[in-house]
């Protein structure tokens, strides 16, 4: 994997699995660490920026969740929600010794940090374009499932030609390689960068199949004809596998920062990865309706749990980038940086 000058990585043999951890190289390890968790389809590279630029007092850690990255390959059981990913961030943090840290999660890694938070004390947690406490696709605004099944979420949802394009490395600018979807999907439309190749290499470390991404699938009576199955990745955001909302009633409630783009295309309250959305919108074909399908509204739904984190004695912050998709920590690397140092600096 393309390391940044500065950056180094080390393997972290835990009691659960080998991870790889990227690091600043020379830093002070007994600094108060500050610890990064990817989102799906990526790895760890897409921190190393923020890594160098948060202030030397901090220790930084990037930790490539299972089937990412370098870190080792190992099933993932769906009906556990994120704690498969979560336990293993533990473990990793554990091993290292870094005690309570600050933590921060990117979309799928965002629920990752909020499962840890539930299950481990953190000096305070970071959210950036986290998928809704309520997992991805098939819920109402209140958390209820829409279906009994969850119909129209997690494994078979994923547009197979873009895990194929994965799974041949395909490093093209097709619209379903991974750097077409870079580029229509984790960023927005202005943004260009000379490491667009970094973050292609890291998409394409996702380990694919049916314990890994994207997971399994089962067959429903309920439009669009598939529902959540029981293992793999996108399995373990089904609503019927993962509901963060418990966070609300965590005592002591750490701070929060949640950072989001304007323009985001995969978590908002119009995701174009949403089956029921897209059904709405009459990409796929046979929608229901409202009742029956309705769109997730993603941001509505994360920002009612806050609010509710705040009325029971938490704070939190919500930034919005302006103009921002799914990334405002590579659109924006030096106002990312910035919110990240003031709120763990409280």
């Amino acid at each position: 994997m393309p390391l940044f000058p500065g950056i180094e990585a080390r393997t972290v043999a835990t009691p659960r699995l080998t991870t790889n951890v990227l690091t600043r190289a020379g830093q002070d390890d007994s600094a108060p660490a500050i610890v990064f968790v990817h989102g799906n389809v990526s790895s760890s590279l897409f921190w190393q920026d923020i890594m160098l630029a948060v202030p030397a007092e901090y220790s930084v850690w990037a930790i490539d969740l299972r089937g990412f990255g370098d870190s080792e390959t190992a099933p993932v059981d769906a009906t556990r929600g994120l704690r498969d990913f979560s336990d293993d961030v533990a473990a990793t943090i554990a091993t290292l010794g870094l005690g309570r840290v600050h933590l921060v999660g990117w979309s799928m890694g965002g629920g990752v940090a909020l499962q840890y938070a539930l299950d481990h004390p953190v000096l305070s947690l970071t959210l950036q374009a986290p998928v809704s406490p309520y997992g991805f696709g098939g819920t109402r605004l209140d958390g209820s499932r829409a279906s009994s099944d969850d119909a129209g979420v997690g494994g078979g949802g994923a547009n197979p030609d873009f895990v194929a394009s994965i799974e041949a490395g395909d490093t093209s600018d097709s619209p379903l390689a991974s750097r077409g979807v870079f580029r229509s999907a984790y960023v927005s439309g202005g943004y260009s960068t000379d490491k667009e190749d970094t973050w292609v290499e890291s998409m394409l470390s996702t380990k694919t199949g049916t314990d890994n991404y994207p997971g399994n699938a089962v067959a429903s009576e309920n439009w669009p004809g598939f529902a959540a199955g029981d293992r793999g990745v996108l399995n373990t955001m089904a609503p019927k596998h993962l509901n963060l909302s418990g966070i609300v009633d965590l005592d002591p409630k750490p701070p929060v920062l949640w950072i989001r783009g304007d323009a985001d295309a995969i978590v908002s309250d119009a995701s174009y990865f949403d089956i029921n959305f897209l059904g709405q919108v009459g990409v796929i074909p046979g929608w229901p309706g409202e009742d029956a399908a309705p769109a997730q509204q993603m941001i509505a739904q994360t920002r009612a749990v806050l609010d509710q984190y705040a009325a029971k004695g938490g704070t939190y912050r919500e930034v919005v980038f302006e103009g921002a998709g799914h990334s405002p920590h590579l659109e924006d690397p030096e106002r990312f940086t910035a919110e990240l140092v003031a709120h763990v600096s409280r």
